[in-house]
């Protein structure tokens, strides 16, 4: 069982591995019926991926656990001939399928979008890859981090000793590969949406290049135009707003941090108000002349002294009262126990066999009226005899017209 029913009666075929089945996930998770096509005794590396595993040493991925549930699993060798006429026979009775390896993978199996038209018209073909389909780097072997470093999007370092933390050459998480799943469901839901009011398919891609390039337009499009690209006679020479201070993190009495947002004049004079420091209403935060960055500074020194007077549950306390924007700044264990993290109900809980109960996040997603509670992930193979048996058996798939060739891999 998927996790809602926004998407109940919509069947989706998945060739994907890794991040790719991210885009099934999200699917599965607003009640699509994805089948996932998995090779025999392999099936998706990300199920034993990630550097911690659940239950024990060898158990599965949380990643795994996330991007898979509430699929169902089917073991095919898309190598096979008589594989590849189920695959199309399957996805006969689909209304999209999602190729989520190399590009032109399926292309290269002899099942790509021709033949899957012609098993079914209309149906919709969704290729996520690392690198794309065209372009000098298209038979590139890709990962997560590539993407971000491809566009920009993730400093990277080359360190002169052996790194004792990050990965990748960085220490923060990759962007574009958790982007990549909502970018290629948005995709896929768009081309199904045409195809149910023209009964035509198509071919939609989404690359993870692409969405990382994508993801900043105030860098990425003004660098195209450079020409064009003007700064603005309100903003600091630096890039910065001349209020900057009225938008930056502060440590707490405590020692931890806060985000301050109030650089919109409503928060800021409910601030000062809330704390007593009325004159620094009058300090122009907004002017841009040679005296700005004295004035910046002059006020940053000041919320530094006074958000050290507070703890931070103190000043998350005073900001919801007072109507000012900001909040935490927490680590991943700090928002597990956020009690505004905690009474929105963003996690459900499962009985994995052989483990007990798991808490894991839920969809992002709030549909009023209905309970996220999707299935765990599949075993392995485990609906290859359901499905196979519904399969109508009065209009078998054609053969592919063409034949894998294995020493030229995409």
């Amino acid at each position: 069982m998927s996790g809602y029913s926004l998407l109940s009666g919509l069947r989706v075929l998945e060739v994907a591995q890794l991040a790719p089945s991210s885009v099934g996930g999200h699917l599965a998770d607003l009640g699509a019926d994805v089948i996932k096509i998995e090779a025999p005794g392999l099936g998706d590396p990300v199920r034993v991926g990630g550097a911690r595993a659940v239950g024990s040493p060898d158990g599965p991925a949380f990643m795994h656990l996330r991007w898979n549930r509430g699929k169902r699993s089917v073991e095919l060798d898309l190598r096979d001939d008589a594989d590849r006429r189920t695959f199309l026979a399957i996805a006969r009775t689909c209304d999209a399928v999602i190729e989520g390896m190399r590009g032109g993978y399926l292309d290269w199996l002899g099942i790509g979008f021709d033949e899957l038209c012609r098993a079914n018209p209309a149906i919709v073909l969704c290729t996520v890859s690392g690198m794309g389909t065209d372009g000098p780097y298209r038979t590139m072997g890709t990962g997560g981090p590539v993407f971000d470093a491809y566009a920009g999007l993730r400093e990277v370092t080359t360190p002169d000793a052996p790194p004792t933390e990050g990965m990748a050459g960085s220490t923060t998480p990759p962007i574009a590969m958790y982007a990549l799943g909502a970018h290629g469901a948005m995709a896929l839901l768009a081309a199904v949406h045409r195809a149910n009011r023209t009964g035509v398919g198509a071919h939609v891609e989404v690359a993870g290049i692409d969405v990382a390039a994508a993801w900043m337009p105030d860098l990425v499009d003004a660098e195209l135009n450079r020409d064009r690209s003007m700064p603005r006679p309100t903003w600091l020479p630096d890039g910065r707003l001349p209020d900057w201070p009225r938008l930056e993190a502060y440590r707490t009495g405590d020692g931890h941090a806060i985000l301050f947002g109030s650089h919109v004049e409503k928060f800021w004079h409910n601030f000062l108000r809330a704390v007593g420091r009325d004159d620094l209403i009058e300090v122009d935060l907004t002017s841009v002349d040679d005296e700005a960055p004295a004035r910046a500074d002059r006020v940053w020194r000041a919320l530094t002294e006074i958000f050290a007077t507070r703890t931070r549950a103190e000043w998350i306390d005073l900001f919801v009262e007072h109507g000012i924007a900001g909040g935490p700044v927490n680590s991943v264990a700090d928002m597990l126990a956020d009690p505004h993290f905690r009474a929105r109900e963003t996690t459900y809980r499962v009985d994995y066999p052989g483990v007990g109960e798991l808490e894991f996040v839920a969809s992002p997603v709030r549909v009023r009226g209905e309970e996220f509670a999707p299935d765990l992930p599949p075993r392995l193979g485990g609906h290859t005899d359901d499905v196979l048996s519904a399969l109508p058996t009065s209009a078998p798939a054609s053969a592919p017209t063409s034949e894998p060739t294995p020493r030229s891999t995409p």
